[in-house]
């Protein structure tokens, strides 16, 4: 069914078009309609930016057994371990799906090229230079335009999951597009929307990433889980009027030494393993030596003990980008400083993504899957996409049953809306800062407490606006035409904004209610890791408890 250009009918829809959402359509049977709902033009979201690689235990002295136990031990006692073994036991024919469909991973010889990250006990991360990210989501897309069955719905953003109230079960979505909100039917809606760092002033994910899957999700009565576990990525690029250019990991894997200004490599005082001990460790490390600096903001990344023909082999992106800011990385020291990168937590799914709603699932960084516990290992995050995604061949769904005629209301808000929009976007850019301070690499209760309480205000007033009423509350026999040319504009700002502020009250809420520091959650009032909190948090609604680990 098409209305006025946009399919609304649909057996399987996607929310999402970074590695998670593409590989999940790709793997879809293909009998079935697949609609990728993306807010931009492909090619936007984290995975393009992935620069470090991939991890799978392919090498002859490496085995899934000792992956499994690296990742175990990143996770800080809360992996599930089954989710764990899964994906380290498929990491294997996830890759050779990929080099099948033309991924051009590096080469040492006739054998794929592996590189040691940080916490990983054996060189086990496939690369394409320091793009690997991109290089598989061009690819992923490529496959995905070439099928039939697979349409992009780009521009358009997911409002409101379609819950059907007697059954509980996941209908389809509402979507703003060109400026109009429509209801799209489903069998099935599959959430891969990425993660959600623009919730935090300094991050290296883009701009989409605005935690949207999840906070759709929630709002529709999903159970969600581990949400305070936020990973700040240690080497952020730092530099005036630039964006927090992630160097990879990889840089340090190669021999690159973390240093202070006084030129120490103070991250040996915090763990013995210097700058590659786990992310959330150099983080701190970085975190804690600059509270002792007068004026210091920032450390540095040092590539000097690299050969300069390895760095221009392994780094040609870095190079370029640290370029383009002034830094000349064969000559001087990458100011960096970290920056929120990745989030554990998500939407609570099983080994076949399935969430707490049916026909609802989840994956890639917007499901909690179980693999990552406390703290990801790197190099996991593409892996999970795609072992994940594979499962969705499994799907089986039934066409769904053609919805009555909708009935379109034009609207024309014009007056109501210029008055709310400055108010809205001054929340916009004000909350990520209140995150950094509040919920970022160090928490204690009374911060928590009072970030709440701003969060929660800012939460009302904008519920009470015209503007975020088409958003939250349209009704499924209803689609609204807007006269005024902003509307689009407009509401994408107010939902990307609600979103963000329903994520920011979760992960608050979730960093109160755990009174340990594990992982990538660290508490000044609690700096010790608890026993009793060898436990995943679980939400529902407005509730929140505790969970064993499977």
């Amino acid at each position: 069914m098409k209305t006025k250009g946009l399919t609304t009918q649909f057996d399987i829809i996607v929310v999402g078009s970074g590695a998670a959402g593409l590989y999940a359509a790709l793997c879809l049977p293909n009998h079935y309609r697949v609609g990728i709902i993306t807010k931009d033009t492909l090619k936007t979201g984290a995975s393009d930016w992935a620069q470090g690689g991939i991890a799978a235990a392919m090498a002859p002295e490496d085995s899934p057994k000792f992956h499994q136990e690296d990742t175990l031990k990143a996770g800080a006692g809360l992996c599930d371990e089954s989710a764990v073994q899964f994906l380290v036991n498929h990491a294997d024919t996830a890759i050779k799906s990929l080099v099948e469909m033309g991924v051009a991973f590096d080469r040492k010889g006739t054998q794929l090229a592996m590189t040691l990250e940080a916490a990983h006990s054996h060189p086990r991360v496939l690369h394409a230079a320091d793009t690997t990210g991109r290089a598989i989501v061009t690819t992923l897309t490529e496959k995905v335009i070439q099928r039939p069955n697979i349409e992009i719905i780009a521009g358009a953003i997911a409002l409101q999951l379609w819950i059907e109230p007697n059954k509980q079960r996941c209908q389809g979505l509402s979507v703003l597009y060109q400026g109009q909100i429509y209801w799209i039917q489903a069998s099935a809606v599959i959430l891969a929307t990425g993660g959600g760092g623009q919730v935090y002033a300094q991050t290296t994910n883009p701009a989409v990433s605005t935690g949207d899957g999840v906070a759709l999700a929630w709002r529709a009565g999903a159970i969600v889980r581990d949400l305070e576990f936020f990973q700040f990525h240690p080497t952020a690029l730092t530099k005036p009027g630039a964006p927090h250019f992630l160097i990879s990991e990889a840089v340090r894997g190669e021999g690159a030494h973390l240093v202070d200004a006084h030129g120490k490599r103070f991250a040996f005082d915090y763990h013995p393993a210097g700058e590659l001990a786990p992310r959330d460790v150099v983080s701190r490390a970085i975190f804690n030596h600059l509270q002792g600096q007068k004026n210091q903001t920032n450390v540095y990344l040092d590539l000097r003990p690299i050969q300069p023909e390895q760095i221009r082999y392994r780094f040609p992106n870095i190079i370029r980008v640290c370029q383009e800011w002034g830094v000349n990385v064969f000559k001087e020291q990458i100011p960096v400083a970290p920056a929120a990168h990745y989030w554990m937590g998500g939407v609570k799914v099983d080994l076949n993504n399935t969430t707490s709603i049916e026909g609802l699932y989840a994956i890639g960084e917007t499901a909690s899957t179980g693999v990552h516990g406390a703290n990801r290992l790197a190099s996991n995050s593409l892996l999970e996409c795609l072992v994940f995604a594979a499962q969705l061949s499994k799907l089986n769904v039934t066409s769904p049953v053609p919805m009555k005629k909708t009935v379109e209301l034009v609207m024309n808000h014009q007056q109501q809306w210029e008055q709310e929009i400055p108010k809205i976007r001054e929340i916009r850019q004000a909350l990520p800062q209140l995150m950094w301070q509040s919920a970022g690499i160090s928490r204690s209760k009374t911060v928590l407490e009072t970030a709440i309480a701003q969060v929660s205000l800012w939460q009302q007033q904008i519920k009470s606006f015209s503007m975020s009423e088409p958003i939250l509350n349209l009704s499924p026999n209803q689609s609204i035409k807007f006269e005024e040319s902003t509307a689009q504009t407009y509401l994408r700002t107010c939902s990307e904004t609600v979103n963000l502020l329903d994520i920011a009250y979760l992960i608050l809420k979730s960093a109160l209610f755990r009174t340990e520091s594990r992982g990538g959650h660290y508490r000044q009032d609690y700096p010790q890791s608890s026993k009793q909190w060898e436990k995943h948090t679980l939400v529902y609604d407005h509730h929140w408890s505790k969970d064993e680990i499977d």
